[in-house]
């Protein structure tokens, strides 16, 4: 009897896996904090746009920006996924904003520009309202602490590229996309498939 609410639970999940609708967001928050999560406010380190049925649009490291199937993606790390739903915006528009950038590289540096591109700068250049209008503003970068202090992590990283840490410079991360109030978080986590 003990066990009928943790298979309630996993089939809530799967349910909400199956209702990922075309445009919803699709954010992962890892098992343990990490070097993004150290520096922005929340806990996601990742988002994909969902395309409808089993896919995804993303922007990952190694292979840029992909389509990729849901259950790969569910799979891919630990921890969990929550559904965003961003609210008033130009769905079908949004996600062929989304696709022109299908094959550019990954920016491993974070810069402020489109020629690489990162997986909430991909959200936040694609996703219009029904004027056209883009509904994510850049924010300030943030590559410190709660003290206030750029972390040695990414004092490393961008020593090793020859580049100051762009601290301050316009961007996104997925953390602060979750905030936002167009976006709904849902009851619920998905998880692992």
């Amino acid at each position: 009897m003990k066990k009928l609410p943790a298979i309630l639970l996993l089939m809530a999940c799967c349910t909400a896996c199956q209702t990922l609708h075309r445009g919803d967001l699709l954010f992962h928050l890892p098992a343990a904090d990490n070097h993004i999560t150290a520096v922005t406010q929340g806990t996601a380190d990742h988002v994909a746009i969902a395309l409808g049925g089993d896919s995804v649009l993303e922007a990952i490291p190694g292979k840029g920006v992909v389509v990729s199937r849901l259950r790969t993606v569910l799979r891919r790390e630990s921890g969990s996924y929550v559904r965003g739903i961003v609210r008033n915006i130009d769905t079908e528009r949004s996600i062929s904003n989304a696709r022109r950038f299908i094959g550019r590289p990954y920016d491993s540096v974070f810069s402020n520009t489109t020629e690489a591109i990162y997986c909430s700068e991909l959200v936040q250049q694609s996703f219009v309202d029904k004027s056209g209008k883009l509904v994510f503003k850049p924010i300030a970068m943030s590559f410190h602490d709660s003290t206030g202090h750029i972390t040695k992590y990414w004092e490393d990283f961008y020593a090793k590229r020859g580049l100051a840490v762009p601290e301050g410079q316009e961007g996104s991360n997925p953390s602060d996309l979750m905030r936002k109030t167009k976006i709904k978080k849902l009851k619920g986590q998905l998880s692992h498939l």
